[in-house]
Order: structure tokens, then sequence, then C-alpha cells
């Protein structure tokens, strides 16, 4: 009986250790590509953006969704991707009032999504 209770103790300690590496490590990922699209949508905003300021945001992004596709669903990873497709044309065509909406989408994606893999009491039930 006290075997148990102690594997029952360890695995739940080592689900809980899992949960609070997962959720530090998406948030900081997200914490940091946050930045570096705050960093291109106030470049956007004052139209001085480029397609390769655009594109060494996405190659960076490409690099981070190797890392976080292990903890992050298709959906979600697909959705960033469509969106910072959809940001590099715009910026490419120097159409920054449509830039604009799509770079906010993705600001509201790096901070809401990392929430969702926070260990709280709302993500377990």
């Amino acid at each position: 009986m006290v075997k148990s209770l102690t594997a029952i103790g360890v695995a739940a300690a080592l689900l809980l250790g899992l949960a609070v590496f997962e959720w530090y490590f998406v948030d900081k990922e997200f914490s940091d590509f946050g930045e570096e699209i705050e960093s291109l949508y106030d470049k956007t905003a004052a139209e001085t953006a480029t397609v390769e300021d655009a594109r060494v945001v996405q190659t960076v992004w490409e690099d981070r969704k190797e890392r976080l596709h292990v903890f992050l669903p298709h959906n979600d990873i697909m959705r960033i991707d469509d969106y910072m497709s959809e940001t590099v044309r715009l910026i490419g065509e120097r159409n920054y009032a449509l830039a604009l909406p799509k770079l906010e989408v993705l600001l509201h994606l790096t901070t809401c999504l990392p929430d969702t893999y926070k260990p709280a009491l709302e993500n377990i039930l």
C-alpha cells in the first residue's frame, strides 16, 4: 500500500512538473515572438517596414514552430502561419493599412495562446 501511494505521489509530482515546464516553455517562446511582432507592428504603423523585415519575423517563427510543435495543436500553429503569411504579403505590397490588423491578431494570439497551457483550474476542468 505504501509503495502504491509513493508511486502515485511520484507520478503526480512528475505530471505537475511537466505541466509547469510546458507552460513556462510555451510562455517564454510566445513572449519572445510577441516582442518581434510588436517591433514589426511599430515599423508597419510608421510605414517603414519592408518585406525583408516581415520575412525575418516569419523565418524566426518557422524555427520557433519546430520547437513548439510538440506542445501546440496543429490548428493553433496553422492559424499563426496563415496570419504571418498574409502579413508578409501585405507588407511586401506596401499595404500597411491591411497588414496592421493582421499584426494585431498575431499580438493577441501571442498573449492568449500561452494562457491555455497554464496549469490552472480552468484549463484542467
